[in-house]
């Protein structure tokens, strides 16, 4: 299952990623593709405010890791860019099979660590403040996301 829509602006790609976040359960992983600066963190932002999470959500780069709590549920944010060609044992699954929702930049750098159950966003730059965003999974959990998705979004 796949859909695709464009965000036209910070405040869309925002509102899109409150939408997931009414979606969301213990224990979901989603994964985010997009080149720097395509919009990840913009989402996760939004994905915060829909949880009720206080607080400014920055980008993960340079901790690996950022943890947001006081919620709905808790929201791990992983960026594995730094870990590419690395072989440390941080101890992500703990995060990524715990008691929230997992968001996980570069996943091909921790790729064993993913679950078959996940989603996939990617976001791609169009201009400006413009992306293309792209969802996907093949768990038919996520299913109804990606129909509600269609319809808030006149996605295609």
């Amino acid at each position: 299952m796949e859909v695709s829509f464009v965000s036209n602006s910070k405040e869309e790609t925002r509102s899109f990623g409150m939408m997931l976040a009414s979606m969301l359960k213990v224990g979901d992983v989603i994964l985010l593709e997009g080149d720097l600066g395509a919009g990840k963190t913009t989402l996760v932002g939004g994905v915060a405010k829909g949880l009720s999470i206080e607080g400014d959500v920055i980008s993960p780069t340079f901790n690996i890791m950022k943890c947001y709590f006081g919620g709905k549920l808790p929201l791990y944010h992983i960026d594995a860019y730094r870990l590419e060609n690395q072989n440390i044992e941080l101890g992500l699954e703990e995060y990524i099979e715990g008691n929230g929702a997992c968001f996980i930049e570069w996943p091909v750098y921790i790729e064993p660590l993913i679950p078959d159950e996940h989603l996939k966003i990617s976001l791609h730059h169009l201009g400006e403040d413009q992306r293309k965003i792209v969802i996907s999974s093949d768990d038919p959990r996520w299913a109804a996301f990606i129909e509600k998705v269609k319809e808030d979004f006149h996605a295609c």
